[in-house]
């Protein structure tokens, strides 16, 4: 019996990159990123739909305080249709939100995994970025999210049991999903360079110890960090993206970065505008 993480390739025809934005832990920002991450690439023209792929315990709607009466739990049931689930989130980009609380999706089954696959395949013609927030950790339904991705954001901060966890997921997708290289963000650095060093030191460790089991090891590509910022706090707690409320304090500054190197090196890439 195959695996049902591990399904077959997203279509590449269907014209969007897709996107997974994960944490080896909770509590590491992986949603803030995710959203603010999608207004900066609004910002640069990019039609982007946020995906709330956290199906046991969404929040992004909280973090974008939204308040939706339609949910994917409705598109599952067919209660209503894809078109009727997608809202428009502060930021200009879109939003397909999963509602918190849905136990009965919290574990991969086959009927989750063809509902949410169908989901992806229905809405990628009609953007050019299709981000998915995962939930954090390596469960089946985290990484059948990851799975479906053409790259995959892996965000950690400086603290050790986060980085452990980032090992950790970083290593299952290396072994499980062959997959050769991770994008990493460091989040709440305190000095510039911190997290280049950090990305460094991991892909040490998994040189050591992931390609001498495996015979090859992961590539991490250090895509940028975001200093410890306390604008980021005050937006959080008052529920709004920092690209709005203080695009230009230092965090997002450094989020508009990543968005300009995901853009010019994945996105436009993907879509033959790229160098």
């Amino acid at each position: 019996m195959s695996d049902p993480s591990t399904p077959k390739s997203v279509p590449p025809a269907l014209g969007a990159r897709v996107l997974a934005v994960t944490s080896g832990k909770g509590g590491v920002g992986k949603t803030f990123v995710s959203a603010n991450l999608a207004a900066a690439l609004a910002r640069r023209g990019q039609r982007v739909l946020v995906l709330d792929a956290d199906l046991g315990l969404a929040n992004l709607d909280v973090v974008l305080n939204l308040h939706p009466k339609i949910t994917l739990h409705d598109v599952f049931t067919g209660k209503a249709t894809i078109a009727e689930a997608i809202v428009k989130a502060p930021g200009g980009f879109s939003v397909l939100l999963a509602g918190s609380g849905m136990v009965e999706y919290s574990r991969l089954t086959p009927e989750v995994r063809d509902e949410f696959l169908g989901v992806i395949r229905s809405v990628m013609p009609n953007y050019d970025v299709l981000l998915l927030d995962t939930g954090a950790g390596i469960s089946d339904v985290v990484l059948f999210a990851v799975s479906l991705a053409s790259e995959v954001v892996v965000v950690a901060t400086p603290e050790p049991t986060s980085l452990t966890d980032a090992y950790a997921a970083i290593k299952v997708l290396a072994t499980q999903h062959k997959r050769q290289h991770v994008r990493v963000v460091i989040n709440q650095t305190a000095r510039p360079g911190d997290g280049r060093a950090i990305t460094s030191q991991l892909q040490q460790v998994l040189d050591r110890f992931v390609a001498s089991a495996t015979g090859r090891s992961v590539r991490l590509i250090h895509l940028g960090d975001i200093p410890a910022d306390p604008t980021v706090r005050e937006a959080v707690m008052r529920r709004q993206l920092l690209m709005v409320s203080a695009p230009g304090s230092p965090a997002a500054m450094a989020v508009t970065e990543l968005a300009r190197k995901l853009d010019e090196t994945v996105i436009s890439r993907a879509d033959g505008t790229g160098s």
